[in-house]
């Protein structure tokens, strides 16, 4: 489907056709961008192939998931382009710029059992139906924390990329006297402690 969708791009005169795959490569960018940018954890549950724009969808989720079958592929070098929705900009923060280069430049496969050696999941899986279970699962665990400490942990997991260890130690520090110290989350949390019983958040 990417390739066809692309494919069409190239009929028309040439400015047309350069400005038409402009919109549509930024238009991708930013519905990726929307994964990325998401408040709330996002799980990717990944089976059968997973290519290209499959790549660029996956390395924008916060946790992936993987059933054995699954197969992971940079492959654009191999159709002759440059892959151009965030994958080259979103895998390095995922796994070592050496797995990067040698998926990007060669545009190989790889199993996932290799994609778990090399970090790019966090598990493999039996099945489809096996890596679905796992990731509702996992879902369900992050949604019984406190919802607003998970959005400020995200919050802050991801300005870390951009500040250094003093600027990011200082967010972390504004956001709890901002934020977690006077929530009612803490509070609830506190008091489901001492009277033993599960928290019932409220995400304030």
């Amino acid at each position: 489907t990417d390739l066809t969708e692309a494919g069409s791009l190239l009929s028309g005169k040439a400015a047309d056709q350069r400005e038409a795959t402009r919109k549509a490569i930024l238009e991708l960018q930013g519905d990726l961008n929307k994964i990325e940018q998401c408040r709330k954890p996002v799980i990717a549950a990944i089976h059968s192939h997973c290519i290209g724009g499959g790549i660029d969808l996956i390395s924008a989720c916060d946790i992936r998931l993987a059933s054995k079958d699954a197969l992971f592929g940079v492959r654009e070098t191999k159709i002759g382009i440059v892959a151009d929705v965030g994958t080259l900009q979103r895998l390095p923060g995922v796994v070592s710029a050496g797995q990067v280069a040698e998926l990007a430049y060669t545009g190989k496969d790889i199993s996932a059992a290799r994609a778990e050696k090399i970090g790019l999941v966090n598990d493999v899986y039996a099945d489809a139906d096996a890596v679905y279970l796992a990731a509702r699962e996992m879902a369900e665990e992050i949604a019984a924390n406190a919802p607003l400490a998970v959005r400020g942990t995200k919050f802050i997991l991801q300005q870390g990329d951009d500040l250094n260890t003093d600027q990011g130690l200082l967010l972390n520090a504004m956001w709890t006297m901002m934020t977690s110290l006077n929530s009612n989350d803490m509070k609830e949390a506190m008091m489901a402690f001492m009277e033993k019983r599960p928290a019932s958040f409220d995400g304030s």
